[in-house]
């Protein structure tokens, strides 16, 4: 049985990889991963690992990869259809119905397929005969090699309006098959024969998600020629709108483990990502001849949270970072962002790589810009600053762009962000007049010490947990360290209570739900109280772009100046012991007693 692509994306959308694995697998987390025993070998240590934002598994000692549904055909010896039909049952999904009209239009385009691949064939034995020698120069003097051609598929269409057309049909391919594949072109006029779509041009090799070649793109050996780079039509087997210059292998590489990005590289032309394939950034994909989709983007999303989009620093490059950032506002979702990195003018990847090295590009790679800053560059450069007017009129460009964001708590936090640097750098005046200084009370030197110290320790104490209720991906890092704290403030300590509880009968931690937690478990005021100082326990942590290694930092020495005015008693200390044993030892019930007893302690 056929099952659609759509359908199979929304299958893994709904099933977590972790969820199903977990069934064989005793899995624990350790970041962003599920760590387990291998299935597959006999071993002690654990060496396979699970990826739920990747969407695989990754067996080291047995050298296995794939997704959930290869994983059950391993485990559970199911065929791929018996595979897919147990998770669409797990995830309330019907099974698609056998289409007659859908399996003529498959049988059809498979052939188109064949054809497409007997040309490709062609193709690339024209690049290696004397027919192709300039073509090869001209690779060469681009840095390719000839093993570089055969690697990326590089082909040579002849200066010949029946070459391609003649070798398919002696084949056996008739005229209106290559026409439905856009390898020759009908003539209006019915008495003269079709001819080759493709003539002297250097040919890339379009391949669809499945990895199925559907179209070529080709460039011009001639410098006048009327278009210098030339793709295949719209066919029943390509829409250049929902494809991505080599994004099969580009996936594959970021969902290996050892690739540590976070989303795909976008460039803009076929030479760019090959010479960034070269260079090590395999997993770099382009768009073809357009602005990006909103299909293109959902692909670039199912491959990964945070795809890096590239352009040249002039105008025009960034005019097309701009266009991205109007397809891409509506469909912002959490974990679902760009980034940009903006070359050094008149300079693309290519350029780059082979002037100054991979260093320089994984510079420009590392400096990449979030969606959020970019968007305020291009509102800033939209119209002069100079009159109270003129920011008035960019204030109404930020809200008109944030009308363009769907998502509401992605709306507000871009809200938030793009008025404080409104704010920052325009000033801000509330809305009752300038603040009134309150009159100074004088205070002893000790007990303005005394109220200065007791000020620092509550303000050390709402940081630490601000910072957990803000990045709740810090628990997996720090929940040893929190049973130290004997917090002063009311509420505090049962807040963490609340928290610790949580996140132990929850495999992942989502902002949102723990926040439902907290005022399930009546909170709500202090959740409400922590929230208000949010900004400034953001800016305490390295502010919203810093990365886990840093904030984790910046927490671990806040939690040290604060323990240094904290006395733990024997007790404490030694409830806080078992309760670490508890975790370690992934105890939960026995974590539980541990916090019930430290509860009714603190209420006596």
């Amino acid at each position: 049985m056929r099952f659609g692509e759509n359908f199979m994306d929304e299958l893994k959308t709904r099933v977590r990889p972790s969820d199903v694995i977990g069934r064989h697998v005793k899995l624990k987390r350790q970041g962003r991963e599920f760590a387990g025993l291998s299935p597959f070998t006999n071993e002690k240590t654990p060496s396979f690992f699970v990826n739920d934002d990747k969407g695989f598994y990754h067996c080291f000692s047995s050298g296995k990869h794939g997704d959930v549904i290869s994983f059950l055909m391993e485990v559970e010896g199911l065929s791929f259809p018996e595979a897919v039909e147990k998770l669409a049952s797990e995830a309330g999904m019907e099974m698609p119905k056998v289409d007659p009209d859908a399996e003529r239009r498959a049988a059809r385009n498979k052939v188109a397929i064949n054809w497409m691949d007997a040309a490709h064939t062609f193709f690339m034995k024209s690049l290696r005969r004397d027919v192709g020698s300039e073509a090869r120069d001209y690779l060469k003097s681009r840095g390719l090699t000839g093993e570089d051609a055969q690697r990326f598929g590089i082909g040579f269409a002849p200066d010949s309006f029946d070459a391609l057309r003649d070798e398919l049909v002696q084949q056996g391919a008739s005229h209106n098959v290559l026409i439905e594949a856009g390898l020759i072109i009908e003539p209006d006029d019915k008495s003269r024969e079709p001819w080759d779509r493709f003539r002297n041009r250097i040919m890339f090799p379009i391949h669809d998600t499945r990895g199925r070649l559907v179209a070529f793109g080709g460039r011009a050996m001639e410098r006048d020629a009327k278009a210098k780079y030339l793709n295949s039509p719209e066919t029943n087997i390509f829409h250049k709108g929902r494809i991505l210059y080599r994004y099969p292998e580009a996936r594959r590489s970021l969902s290996d483990p050892k690739n540590p990005s976070r989303g795909l590289i976008v460039a803009e032309g076929y030479m760019d990502v090959i010479a960034l394939a070269k260079y090590g950034f395999e997993h770099a994909v382009a768009p073809l001849g357009t602005a990006l989709t909103e299909d293109q983007l959902d692909l670039l999303w199912r491959a990964g949270p945070e795809p890096i989009l590239c352009f040249d620093g002039d105008k025009a490059g960034l005019r097309a970072a701009f266009r991205s950032i109007e397809r891409a506002l509506p469909m912002l979702r959490p974990s679902q962002s760009l980034r940009f990195a903006i070359l050094p003018n008149g300079q693309d990847p290519d350029d780059l790589l082979r002037s100054d090295g991979r260093a320089a590009m994984t510079s420009v790679l590392e400096r990449a810009m979030p969606l959020v800053d970019m968007l305020w560059q291009r509102e800033v450069q939209a119209a002069p600053l100079n009159t109270p007017e003129d920011k008035a009129g960019l204030k109404d460009r930020i809200y008109a762009a944030l009308r363009e964001i769907n998502h509401d708590s992605v709306r507000d936090l871009y809200k938030t962000r793009l008025l404080e640097r409104f704010y920052a750098e325009f000033g801000y005046k509330s809305r009752g007049g300038f603040a009134r200084r309150k009159p100074q009370k004088f205070l002893s030197s000790d007990q303005k010490g005394a109220m200065n110290a007791s000020a620092i320790m509550a303000t050390r104490e709402q940081r630490l947990l601000g910072a957990i209720l803000e990045w709740p991906e810090l628990l997996d890092h720090v929940d040893d360290s929190l049973f130290a704290f004997n917090f002063t403030q009311p509420g505090l300590s049962t807040l963490l209570t609340a928290i610790l509880s949580y996140q132990r009968t929850t495999n992942k931690v989502e902002k949102s739900e723990l926040y439902s937690h907290i005022e399930r478990e009546g909170l709500g005021v202090t959740l409400k109280s922590l929230k208000k100082d949010r900004r400034l326990t953001m800016a305490a942590m390295g502010g919203s772009d810093a990365n886990l290694e840093n904030r984790l930092a910046l927490w671990n020495a806040e939690a040290e100046a604060l323990l240094g005015n904290v006395q733990v008693d024997d007790a404490r200390e030694d409830a806080r012991s078992r309760m670490a044993d508890s975790i370690r030892e992934d105890n939960a019930e026995g974590l539980k007693k541990l916090m019930r007893a430290s509860r009714r302690k603190r209420q006596s």
